[in-house]
């Protein structure tokens, strides 16, 4: 079993929507794969797959909320464990980073943003959690050049940052209203920008 690990330093960074879009891609792709929702005051992933079951779209999500994550979820059968984490990092993010085959922190290009991720990633290492599995993902740009400008600052760092990025986009909102992942919208190239990232985010399992 593989697991990815979608984390931010606060809520509405973007983790539900990369977890969703990943358990769906994978699911597509014939692998067993298991949606776990941490943030169990809001349980939005949880609610998203629930709308998918209703309206029957297929493939169905199978997602499961616990207020902390536990150590049963190790012994889950399937190929892929998908752990949309907590609101905030926490004390308990640690414990999922260790045993994360890939942490994905998705970050918004603001220094409100920036800075506080950074920090996280670099307790993380200090905690002598690898480097190489911890990578930023861009998220909700506007611009090229907005792109061009966060990904500069984020090299700096010294963590791997996803080549792909995620437009700002109402249509990805929409989409997630209705159920599905930001990769099943009607507008062609934004589907197949999201799947390239979705190549790229699994290549580094």
């Amino acid at each position: 079993m593989k697991i990815i690990a979608c984390l931010s330093q606060k809520g509405g960074g973007g983790k539900s929507t990369l977890s969703r879009v990943l358990a769906v891609e994978l699911a597509k792709k014939k692998h067993s794969v298991l949606l776990v929702d941490l943030d169990f005051q809001q349980k939005t992933s949880y609610e998203w797959s629930e709308r998918r079951k209703q309206q029957n779209i297929k493939p169905l999500i199978s997602c499961q909320t616990y207020p902390f994550f536990q150590e049963e979820l190790l012994e889950s059968e399937v190929d892929y464990l998908i752990i949309d984490g907590p609101a905030r990092i926490s004390e308990g993010s640690l414990s999922i980073a260790k045993v994360a085959n890939l942490i994905i922190q998705p970050v918004r290009p603001s220094l409100d943003d920036l800075n506080p991720a950074i920090r996280e990633f670099n307790a993380f290492w200090q905690a002598r959690i690898s480097k190489e599995k911890m990578f930023f993902l861009i998220n909700a740009v506007s611009s090229s050049a907005e792109e061009k400008a966060t990904r500069n600052y984020l090299d700096k760092a010294g963590y791997y940052v996803f080549q792909n990025s995620l437009l700002e986009k109402v249509s990805y909102r929409e989409a997630q209203n209705q159920g599905l992942a930001i990769s099943e919208v009607k507008y062609p190239q934004l589907k197949k920008q999201v799947q390239e990232l979705v190549k790229e985010m699994v290549k580094y399992t």
